[in-house]
């Protein structure tokens, strides 16, 4: 076990919160250290940012979205911020007792969602970066495989991606988004839903983290699908929870174009490290690679799927919903053996 000593909590930490003692190692990513460690006798969670490229910045957004959160009215959706280190890239926050969720766990998870999207304001502009969406070089991508499967794309698809991917670059909106609203982000408390890990938090439409919950958990480890009624459900959540915190309707349309968006993206089939390192798409055809509870083309043949149903009668996505039912049923015929992804969280 490693000492209070040697831990990264310095005199500015100290001087605030008191020496912490008998720190516990908690599993983590390979960018952060994280302990669990007591403050005046109360349990509290250490985590430090480890030096690499990006790590500022995570660090910074980590510490502004947990202020952000801090807004919600009511039950808490983020734990309490007790201090921070920014030359050492450290921060303190509460302690949490996570339960294991309940089958139903995403109508909750969708309703914290949404409070924690209400908490930002048109005046945090410039505290977090803006959310970033697909280009169009995932638009070429995506029909290169199209093509690479056999599969003719309709002749305005191209046309119509671009045109996606134009619409989602200047989609409107001032809500907290997460980043990473992954199951294991997520912590079901005696008082309700609460978000860790924060670093890959901006600013946007929630259309596009209420997506996850049809397309898959497009940026996470842990990739599930709800049945209709219990998905119904939590949408339903969601737009009332939103509508509650912030007086205004979510929009009818949005969500479509969130998944669209979620399925063209090579790199929402791998871990935050490889992104942005190759196509990913690309390799599909050749290989397949498991990340977390599923593989890579059964996260694309979900999303061909979703997408399809949601764009056949879609005025601006249509043919994109005729070519993604045709090149899923060509990756179905070509990989026998993919399954659907799972229904449970682990």
């Amino acid at each position: 076990m490693e000492t209070a000593s040697r831990l990264p909590f310095g005199e500015i930490l100290t001087a605030r919160l008191g020496p912490p003692a008998y720190p516990r190692v908690l599993e983590s990513s390979p960018r952060s250290q994280v302990w669990r460690i007591e403050l005046a006798g109360r349990p509290a969670v250490l985590k430090h940012l480890v030096a690499g490229p990006g790590a500022d910045e995570r660090y910074a957004r980590e510490v502004a979205a947990l202020r952000i959160g801090a807004r919600a009215s009511g039950t808490p959706v983020v734990p309490a911020l007790l201090g921070t280190d920014p030359a050492e890239r450290v921060l303190v926050i509460e302690d949490l007792d996570d339960r294991r969720p309940p089958a139903d766990w995403i109508v909750d998870y969708a309703a914290a969602l949404a409070r924690l999207h209400s908490t930002a304001r048109p005046g945090d502009a410039g505290v977090l970066p803006r959310w970033q969406g697909p280009t169009g070089a995932d638009v070429t991508s995506f029909l290169t495989l199209a093509e690479t499967l056999g599969v003719v794309a309709p002749s305005g698809v191209r046309d119509e991606l671009h045109a996606l991917v134009e619409r989602l670059g200047r989609t409107e909106g001032t809500a907290l988004l997460h980043g990473d609203p992954c199951p294991g982000n997520d912590l079901h408390t005696p008082d309700g839903v609460r978000f860790i890990d924060f670093e890959q938090a901006s600013l946007g439409s929630g259309l596009m983290e209420l997506a996850y919950l049809r397309i898959g958990f497009p940026t996470c480890w842990c990739v599930t699908r709800a049945s209709g009624p219990l998905l119904e459900r939590a949408e339903a959540a969601y737009r009332t929870a939103w509508h509650t915190e912030t007086g205004t309707a979510l929009p009818d349309t949005g969500l479509a174009d969130a998944c669209a968006g979620w399925l063209i993206r090579g790199d929402a089939l791998v871990q935050r490290a490889q992104r942005g390192t190759t196509d990913h798409l690309a390799r599909l055809p050749d290989e397949d690679w498991t990340w977390g509870t599923t593989t890579a083309r059964r996260r694309l043949v979900h999303r061909l799927g979703v997408v399809a149903d949601m764009t056949a009668d879609h005025s601006d996505l249509r043919h994109l919903g005729a070519l993604a039912a045709a090149l899923r049923r060509a990756a179905l015929d070509r990989w026998p053996a993919v399954r659907p992804v799972p229904k449970r969280r682990p």
